[in-house]
């Protein structure tokens, strides 16, 4: 969770007109989240340069420093990759086996093209792409999900074959095409006739790029297969995709960081696609032939850190703490917490009811309850603004109404400049839901030196399955609070039937100490 600066908020619309649609009463898990998935800022921190040494050679004047070379656009677009997905993850031993596998994929390449270089992101976000003219990004979320060498090959031979067969520039003028198409039949023939074809276009756009998707899996197998990797790698990845957005649905409803999108919204793993990977697989060999690599895989990624960046906050169970800005808080019972890049969601088991804690600059000398009364929500019940406290800072509070769901809003001076807002989202008012609000509210407080203390780091931990032991014993190591035994099976890339195998090597998700 970041600091940050904008008005989109749960299911009350900010007063803008394009977006004055209120979430169906059917849907409250996902109508908050799409809501929630606001667009919010951070604002820097200061830095010291290092100072270089002096010149002591006093016969010459020193020479005027050169201007710095102008950043070229592909420096510009690695660099702008890198800031969106939370900076770059440094671990020499992870990025030195994954450019041995990007040189083995360029070495069978038949165009003999230079190897990628990688870059690890600092997000667990599953996600990889490839950009010119040969820059790989990959977060240590996806490296957390893959299993094995083959896995993350085919990932990163997806990627760049969607560059080698320029797919995002085919796609590019196929949408000019159709935007051109649409246009001209608005002029000539009548505006129902435009919308008929522009759906139609919309259409032939998606099956386009569902092609590109089915096009760049064939390419990447075959390449991964030539390099000496287990073909059946894709597959088996595009399993685990599917899986992962099952838990990821069941437990916070949708991804709610579409700001930095994961990988299945723009790749998402369909039957069709692994059906179509296990055939070209089937084309090339025999399961069981090629290199998968999984014990040196998984020695590369112990002691990767998992889950959230410890700098921008980390969830345990329902309580929240954010120790660079220094404030923790607690959810109600029974909610699922996830700490997007934005803001902080949560989600009740039933969906019934969700939150968004997030930050905004506080305008010049606004008072909080004009802040309250202010255009940033819509519904809001003038009447019934007050002032709290809330733990030593000073807040105000108010409700909501929006279609049918009720709102209870906080208001918090936290810092000079800083408002922290609290929205609870609920179907149905009662003194249950307003005690659960006040609670949530009451638990927003500056976290203390023990607190941020006792809060350490989640990381992936690589452990051998002794003789008998099970896949329950394994998941009760994990840190994980929620469904651990389904998660350790998806991170392990485990059928629900499957046992461990003795003297086999595992993840789980420890707590550093």
């Amino acid at each position: 969770m970041r600091i940050v600066g904008a008005r989109h908020l749960a299911g009350v619309a900010p007063r803008r007109k394009a977006l004055t649609t209120r979430p169906p009463a059917s849907s409250l898990r996902a109508a908050i989240l799409v809501a929630f998935a606001a667009s919010l800022g951070l604002a820097g921190c200061a830095s010291i340069e290092p100072q270089g040494e002096q010149s002591f050679k006093l016969e010459t004047p020193p020479l005027p420093p050169r201007p710095p070379k102008p950043e070229s656009e592909a420096s510009a677009e690695h660099n702008r990759m890198v800031a969106l997905f939370d900076g770059e993850y440094k671990d020499p031993a992870a990025e030195r086996y994954l450019n041995d596998i990007l040189a083995k994929l360029a070495k069978a390449d038949d165009r003999r093209s230079e190897p990628y270089k990688v870059t690890i992101l600092d997000s667990p976000i599953v996600n990889a792409f490839a950009l010119p003219p040969h820059d790989l990004f990959i977060t240590r979320g996806l490296l957390a999900l893959a299993n094995d060498a083959s896995e993350v090959a085919a990932v990163m031979a997806h990627e760049i074959a969607h560059l080698t067969a320029k797919h995002a520039v085919r796609r590019e003028e196929e949408e000019k095409r159709a935007a051109v198409i649409s246009r001209a039949a608005s002029v000539v023939q009548n505006k129902e006739k435009g919308q008929e074809i522009e759906a139609s276009a919309r259409r032939t756009i998606a099956t386009f790029s569902r092609q590109q998707e089915l096009d760049a899996d064939q390419m990447g197998i075959k390449g991964i297969a030539k390099a000496g990797f287990d073909p059946y790698g894709a597959s088996r990845f595009l399993g685990a995709l599917g899986r992962s957005a099952v838990l990821r649905t069941s437990l916070i409803g949708q991804n709610a960081s579409a700001d930095k999108p994961d990988i299945l919204a723009t790749h998402p793993s369909t039957p069709e696609r692994v059906t179509q990977a296990i055939a070209v697989a089937r084309q090339i060999a025999a399961p069981g032939i090629g290199v998968t690599d999984r014990d040196a895989y998984l020695s590369a990624i112990d002691g990767m850190v998992f889950g959230d960046s410890p700098t921008e906050g980390t969830v345990r169970g329902r309580n929240f703490l954010h120790a660079r800005l220094g404030f923790a808080f607690a959810a109600p019972e029974g909610f699922v917490l996830e700490n997007a890049s934005k803001a902080l969601l949560g989600v009740s088991a039933d969906g019934n009811q969700a939150l968004r804690l997030d930050s905004v600059k506080a305008p010049p000398g606004m008072s909080l309850e004009a802040y309250m009364a202010s255009d940033w929500i819509d519904g809001l019940e003038q009447g019934s603004i007050e002032t709290v406290d809330v733990n030593g800072s000073p807040a105000a509070i108010a409700r909501a109404k929006a279609g049918d769901w009720s709102f209870r809003l906080a208001v918090i001076r936290f810092e000079a400049g800083e408002f922290y807002r609290l929205i609870f989202a609920t179907r149905i008012e009662s003194q249950d839901s307003e005690r659960q609000f006040k609670d949530a509210l009451s638990s927003f407080h500056r976290a203390s030196p023990e607190e941020i203390r006792a809060v350490h780091p989640l990381r992936i931990e690589i452990v051998t399955a002794k003789p008998g032991e099970r896949a329950e014993d394994l998941a009760e190591k994990m840190a994980t609070p929620d469904r651990t035994l389904e998660f350790f099976r998806l991170i392990n890339g485990l059928e629900a039937s499957a046992p461990l195998q003795a003297g086999e090597r595992y993840k789980i998700v420890a707590e550093q100490k």
